[in-house]
């Protein structure tokens, strides 16, 4: 049977999602988790990857497991994700197990994933490796204006790191705006958070998205020049990739008909 787990985790300690030989990562935390559970290997196939000191409020892997006829599904599932959080360290949590259809898959079936990325101005020491703290001053006003750009285009291949092996620089952006919001932790200071959503995502694309409209929001690029460098099609005309620690993976949608 299958089944979809959620979860979220502080990136800080490790080196992205997916599995590395030689360095720590979220899957081989999990994967440990259900294996010293189980007693039995479990493969985890995520939604996507994030890269090194990249965040998520809501990741989703799937995985397979046989069943017992004794066992109802959702008391086992719900039982499970109590004890893996009673394993795993304090910066990975579980928040549900849920049965889905045989055929259901975390990746190839999500609807769109939303990013956020945290940016503040005010130093803060109980923000470390959690929102990214810039000098700059930033015209968030016209950073908007670039933003809007992002909705009309389709290739981003400006915006993808470098021999990456995507079959297409196509995706579909929804949404991608700045607000402000309260400071996590400092009630009375606030912090700029850029929102957006796609179908699909490509390698470091966020980051570079962010790190040019940095480039506009400091007067170093025009809105017409932030489309310039979308149409160029060539990374180098793009603005430099921003830090990991203010990125998070936020959102995943998938159908409704995939559920039990």
């Amino acid at each position: 049977m299958r089944f979809f787990i959620y979860f979220s985790y502080n990136g800080a300690a490790y080196h992205g999602w997916q599995y590395q030989p030689n360095a720590s990562s979220v899957q081989e935390q999990l994967e440990t988790a259900f294996r010293m559970l189980l007693r039995r290997p479990v493969t985890l196939t995520a939604a996507g990857r994030t890269d090194t000191g990249v965040h998520a409020k809501m990741m989703v892997a799937h995985f397979d497991w046989s069943m017992t006829d004794s066992c109802a599904p959702r008391e086992w599932a719900d039982g499970l994700c109590f004890r893996l959080n009673g394993f795993l360290p304090q910066d990975i949590a579980i928040q549900k197990i849920v049965p889905v259809r045989e055929e259901a898959h975390a990746r190839f079936d999500a609807l769109a994933r939303t990013y956020e990325y945290w940016v503040t101005a005010e130093k803060n020491p109980y923000a470390e490796h959690l929102i990214t703290y810039t000098r700059f001053r930033l015209d968030y006003a016209l950073m908007n204006q670039a933003a809007q750009i992002l909705l009309e285009e389709k290739d981003f291949a400006s915006f993808c790191k470098a021999h990456s092996d995507n079959k297409t620089t196509f995706c579909d952006v929804r949404r991608a705006f700045w607000e402000e919001r309260p400071m996590p932790f400092v009630p009375d200071q606030t912090c700029h958070v850029f929102t957006i959503e796609a179908d699909r995502f490509l390698r470091n694309m966020v980051r570079a998205v962010v790190g040019t409209l940095f480039e506009v929001g400091r007067g170093n690029m025009t809105v017409t020049e932030m489309r310039q460098v979308i149409e160029s099609k060539s990374r180098c005309a793009a603005g430099q990739s921003m830090p990991p620690d203010g990125l998070y993976l936020t959102k995943i949608c998938y159908p409704e008909h995939i559920f039990l």
